[in-house]
């Protein structure tokens, strides 16, 4: 019944085409399939976007990962605790401004990450086996133009304690 859906949506006017529908059937196919694969290593999809920021943009404030995870800071510090109690990030104090978290990967971590991507390397060739690799190229580069529009980056520069507002009205 959805394929024969999906098969008249391609004479209807863009307009008519709505995306989000889509994304969000593909996504719950890809999750069941995901979470079987993961099973083995136990990380789950938010552990694996936290891991490969850091692996990304490198070691980043517990409050900016919160931001580019669009999680509250208490959701962050659960998600955290569960990565460092397996030894996947290693978190110190900033030695600028030692209220501040900073979380770095650890080695352990890493291997864990590129061991969960390769098997989801497999669920990904099955789900989108109708594409080509250069339509799957587009749609990666699409979607992560539209994540990075509603998601703040990770490495985001923060300003220097002396500069902040706050810390120069209490001088």
């Amino acid at each position: 019944m959805y394929y024969f859906c999906m098969a008249e949506t391609k004479t209807k006017t863009a307009i008519d085409q709505r995306l989000l529908p889509l994304i969000e059937h593909l996504a719950r196919v890809g999750r069941r399939a995901a979470e079987i694969t993961l099973e083995p290593g136990g990380l789950r999809p938010r552990h694996l976007i936290a891991l490969k920021l850091l692996s990304d943009h490198g070691p980043a404030s517990q409050q900016l990962l919160a931001d580019s995870l669009s999680l509250d800071p208490s959701n962050v510090v659960g998600l955290l605790n569960e990565l460092e109690e397996r030894q996947l990030i290693r978190r110190r104090r900033d030695s600028v401004d030692r209220r501040r978290h900073i979380v770095e990967l650890s080695a352990r971590g890493e291997r864990e990450l590129c061991g969960a991507y390769e098997r989801l390397q497999l669920v990904d060739d099955d789900l989108l086996m109708p594409l080509s690799a250069k339509e799957r190229a587009t749609l990666y580069d699409l979607l992560v133009r539209a994540v990075g529009a509603k998601t703040p980056p990770c490495d985001l520069p923060e300003e220097p304690l002396a500069r902040r507002p706050e810390v120069r009205r209490q001088q």
